[in-house]
């Protein structure tokens, strides 16, 4: 029993460090790609093109903020999951909302937890408000609340969106995602379709 709980063990360690190996070149790719797009832009001759490469670099810039945000966490530590969550969604909605006039808005209450738990959300937070900016909109704008506060001994994190919505839609693997994540962390999903958007909320345990 003891060598099956060791080999599950280093099973699950090996796969964190592969996660964070990956995260890792990423991270290394993405500085490269805007390390490129600066030295490119400062010797360019025009005007129009060189803005237009400060945009790129710009874009680019928030992604590798979004990309070091979802980073599997090194070590467990507690961390404001309050400031972790903007970071992250200052992030997305650089990245994903402005150019399509999807408005991000926040109410979260300052809570301390856990950094992979915090990473947990962060996971579901990030596929449930880009998967809104992909299906919801239809090239309109719109806007995506996102709403994280206590109740009782539980943690309920609530993401609205005022756009178009399917009454029962196909499974994708971006829900899958948001119900694995879910899962680790102990909780519930519940997701409502409706005429004027779509609702979903997940609750999870305040303690681990």
């Amino acid at each position: 029993m003891n060598s099956l709980s060791q080999q599950l063990s280093g099973s699950r360690e090996a796969e964190r460090l592969l996660l964070r190996e990956i995260s890792h070149r990423v991270n290394n790719e993405l500085a490269s790609a805007i390390s490129l797009v600066s030295v490119t832009a400062r010797r360019c001759n025009s005007n129009e093109a060189r803005a237009a490469l400060v945009t790129v670099q710009d874009r680019l810039e928030s992604f590798a903020r979004v990309q070091h945000s979802l980073q599997m966490p090194e070590y467990t530590t507690t961390i404001d999951l309050a400031d972790y969550i903007r970071q992250l969604c200052r992030g997305i909605s650089q990245s994903k909302l402005l150019d399509k006039g999807i408005e991000l808005s926040l109410s979260i209450c300052p809570l301390k937890i856990s950094s992979e738990r915090c990473w947990f959300l962060g996971m579901i937070v990030f596929e449930l408000i880009t998967n809104a900016a992909r299906h919801a909109f239809d090239d309109q704008a719109g806007s995506i609340r996102l709403e994280i506060l206590p109740t009782g001994a539980s943690i309920e994190c609530c993401i609205t969106d005022n756009g178009r919505s399917e009454a029962s839609p196909a499974p994708g693997r971006g829900l899958s995602i948001v119900t694995a994540f879910a899962e680790l962390l102990r909780g519930t999903i519940d997701m409502q379709f409706g005429p004027n958007g779509t609702r979903t909320i997940v609750i999870f345990p305040l303690s681990a």
